[in-house]
């Protein structure tokens, strides 16, 4: 289980995938919402942190049901990737607003009136590294899981 007390401490996927659920919702904390994301996201659900079983089942989610997420912020929304194929579906309002998780704004993924399936979704993101987001996902009021998504280095 990996711990960051410093915040100047590089964050990258695999220290993510390694940190407990206290350590990830401090780091949340302590994280800006950075900017609205554009383009495709790899996405990693995290339903256990900083469990053995965590990355099993994140894999398990990414092959057979959710790989990420597109981002289109020109039209200030995203589709989720679904299915083996990744195929785009489930869109969401994205835009910035007070999170419900921590002090001061977050990167908000609305899907109450544009997805019948997920309308009592909302995540919250913010940036955690360079490319890197970290989620939280609320059912209703409740919050029930999280996930982190990678957003592919630009060419140097």
């Amino acid at each position: 289980m990996t711990t960051i007390t410093d915040p100047r401490t590089p964050v990258d996927p695999r220290t993510l995938a390694h940190m407990s659920r206290r350590g990830l919702d401090d780091l949340f904390r302590r994280s800006p919402p950075g900017p609205i994301p554009a383009g495709r996201a790899r996405g990693t659900a995290m339903a256990l942190p900083g469990s053995i079983v965590d990355g099993v089942l994140g894999g398990l989610v990414r092959a057979l049901w959710w790989k990420g997420k597109v981002f289109d912020p020109k039209a200030g929304e995203l589709r989720n990737l679904i299915g083996p194929l990744g195929y785009p579906a489930i869109r969401a309002r994205v835009y910035q607003d007070r999170s419900w998780f921590a002090d001061g704004q977050a990167i908000i993924l609305d899907y109450s009136r544009t997805s019948f399936v997920a309308q009592k979704i909302r995540d919250e993101i913010r940036q955690v590294g360079p490319g890197l987001y970290l989620g939280q996902v609320y059912w209703g009021k409740r919050r029930v899981a999280l996930f982190m998504l990678e957003f592919p280095s630009p060419p140097s």
